[in-house]
């Protein structure tokens, strides 16, 4: 069996403080996900003339004021051809209406795979930013976001596991042909991800890990092993996920000046 590294970039198309203060019981996480999903966004890119219009990329999550995203670096496309005028866009859901928010990239932490935009329009409900210095192996974490794209409509899915491991993210290549420059900086400069035992899709990147108990974000689902191919993932996925702790987005909101 060969075993391979894959980032969660999606492969399909297409303001209210959750706040939560009190803590409550884990069997409660029914009432903490139907108040985060309004604050769970697609990520992608948007042309009017293009079919489909709609490319979706990854999961996002509003925090701060509600007009900041949170994802990953690495669901961001490349480039945007603006000469047919596609843009960054970010898609919402609130009850039955579904809406296009255009979004501005506003900070980008490539080494930890973190980026942050901001969309216009009414403030998201959004999510709180938690303490993950204090996230401990054995502990239940769930997560929000569109596994396999928009597939199933924009309706975010969650999956719940244990943190099974905090290990360095660098994971060393078996022969020198696999070595390329990002393995090379990750092994030269490691720093400790999540090890989850939840099983995250293509279309998970970005997605808001969270404790069960209080709905705080700890971490950002960024990859998943993969067992074989990449085109065997939805057949047998492998049941490992890493998340990035919070902590580094925390650094970034903060050296850009945005409120937590």
């Amino acid at each position: 069996m060969r075993l391979k590294n894959l980032c969660l970039a999606g492969i399909g198309i297409f303001s209210t403080s959750l706040g939560f203060s009190a803590r409550i019981h884990a069997d409660e996480l029914p009432d903490i996900i139907e108040k985060i999903k309004p604050a769970i966004v697609g990520i992608g890119t948007y042309q009017r003339t293009r079919t489909p219009p709609a490319i979706f990329r990854g999961t996002g999550f509003a925090i701060s004021d509600g007009l900041h995203i949170l994802t990953n670096a690495h669901v961001l496309p490349e480039a945007i051809d603006r000469s047919k005028f596609e843009m960054l866009a970010v898609f919402t859901r609130d009850g039955e209406k579904q809406s296009v928010r255009q979004a501005i990239e506003i900070a980008t932490d490539e080494s930890h795979d973190i980026a942050v935009l901001r969309i216009g329009g009414s403030p998201l409900p959004f999510m709180r930013l938690g303490d993950s210095s204090k996230v401990r192996e054995g502990e239940s974490y769930a997560f929000t976001g569109y596994p396999i794209g928009m597939v199933l409509g924009l309706n975010p899915a969650t999956h719940r596991g244990i943190v099974s491991a905090i290990s360095p993210i660098a994971i060393p290549a078996h022969t020198s042909q696999r070595l390329n420059p990002k393995i090379i900086r990750r092994l030269s400069e490691p720093y400790d991800v999540f090890q989850l035992d939840a099983t995250a899709y293509p279309g998970n990147s970005g997605s808001p890990l969270y404790d069960v108990k209080s709905g705080s974000v700890v971490g950002i689902i960024n990859k998943v092993f993969v067992q074989e191919t990449k085109e065997n993932l939805l057949e047998r996925p492998s049941g490992i996920s890493y998340a990035i702790p919070i902590r580094y987005a925390v650094s970034l909101l903060n050296e850009n000046g945005i409120k937590r």
